[in-house]
């Protein structure tokens, strides 16, 4: 006989869970459940199965496979995900290493891996949109589940069926859980950055911190438009001043990171803020991305300014193009965008010169401030010992 019980999700709405339970000599030989949204197909389902079972031998090979389904052979998917993990060859980058954490975490990756149809992924997706993610951010989690269902059968022979994630994405698509990111447009202010630069360039000189000039590494993100993880990349074996150019190694793409190095112009400011730099390293600016990104966002609201990320002084660097009168062909050649529809948001930018040409902190970068003095000093004395 089977059974309906009502469940309320994280958004509120009901779902329906409709069990089958067949017994033999006083023992549960087989189990079955399936989540509706509504429950007269709850119910509608329970009268269909129930009558396929009453067949001659059904509850039998129905049992056999539930088996099968609960062996080696048929893992869990969060096993599956932990073997991906440990055996890629390929460094899968903070983002992915810690989405697909994530999702080991989840209901999802407690089924095994038969069981993961199109409807246990859509219910997982509303799940995540009932958590409060946009809509970006789910679709970015199923496609790093597609990631392992792609090559789960051919390369490991689990049973993770492919085309039900690909028949999971076009039913999100239409149901408006997945959909594309909005742009961000937010540009500081020439007077916000003056206020954080001075800011981080007013920390103690004798303190560890005050010596990675994160004030130098913002105006090299701003004039260089290189993401933070690349500045902090660059060797100085990959610089060539005399041709204004830089070869950024695993620079970002949509396909394939690892292995993508690509040579990009330096504007003037960028090369100057390079050769002010000590040479007492093999990479130009030998910090910790996450540190300086971390002393960009405290100051922010220390001196007033808002919703602003470290990431937004590549937009800016490259709108900065754009204003000074640059083309989508020599604005790509710096920013490193391999097709040029990705600087299209950019083209409607006006004309109007270059205004950062008299701004007080833009003869920064032609001296040698304190802190690029104290890393200078502190590289001779490791030589020296």
């Amino acid at each position: 006989m089977g059974s309906i019980t009502e469940r309320q999700r994280a958004s509120g709405t009901p779902s329906f869970l409709a069990q089958i339970m067949i017994k033999r000599g006083g023992k549960v030989i087989h189990r079955e459940s399936l989540t509706f949204e509504r429950r007269p197909a709850a119910a509608a389902w329970i009268r269909q199965r129930e009558a396929e079972l009453k067949r001659p031998g059904a509850a039998e090979l129905a049992a056999e496979q539930s088996a099968a389904d609960r062996d080696e052979d048929n893992p869990l998917l969060a096993d599956v995900i932990e073997y991906y993990v440990s055996t890629s060859r390929k460094a899968l980058g903070k983002t992915k290493s810690q989405v697909l954490s994530a999702i080991q975490r989840m209901s999802i990756a407690k089924h095994r891996c038969r069981a993961v149809g199109s409807p246990q992924i859509i219910e997982w997706l509303e799940e995540l949109a009932a958590g409060g993610r946009h809509k970006s951010t789910v679709g970015s989690y199923l496609s790093h589940l597609a990631a392992i269902a792609r090559i789960a059968k051919p390369a490991w022979n689990v049973p993770l069926d492919y085309q039900a994630v690909v028949d999971a994405r076009i039913v999100a698509s239409r149901l408006g859980l997945i959909g594309k990111s909005k742009k961000r447009t937010r540009r500081p202010t020439l007077a916000e950055l003056a206020a954080i630069l001075t800011h981080l360039n007013a920390r103690p000189r004798g303190n560890y911190r005050g010596a990675v000039p994160v004030s130098i590494i913002v105006l090299f993100a701003i004039f260089s438009t290189r993401r933070l993880d690349e500045i902090c990349r660059i060797r100085w074996e990959d610089f060539e001043p005399q041709n204004s150019r830089v070869l950024v190694r695993d620079m970002k793409n949509p396909g394939e990171k690892e292995g993508n190095d690509v040579w990009v112009t330096l504007p003037p400011e960028a090369v100057e803020i390079i050769q002010m730099m000590p040479r007492g390293h093999e990479r130009i600016f030998p910090h910790n991305g996450d540190s300086v990104s971390a002393a960009f966002t405290r100051a922010c609201p220390m001196v007033g300014v808002v919703d602003l990320r470290f990431h937004d002084m590549r937009h800016e660097g490259v709108s900065r193009l754009f204003e000074m009168g640059w083309k989508i062909p020599d604005a790509a050649l710096v920013s490193g965008h391999r097709s040029w529809s990705s600087l299209q948001r950019y083209s409607h930018i006006r004309q109007s010169g270059d205004k950062y040409a008299n701004w007080p902190w833009r003869s920064y970068i032609t001296k040698r401030p304190a802190q690029i003095l104290t890393l200078d000093r502190r590289c001779k004395e490791r030589k020296a010992a």
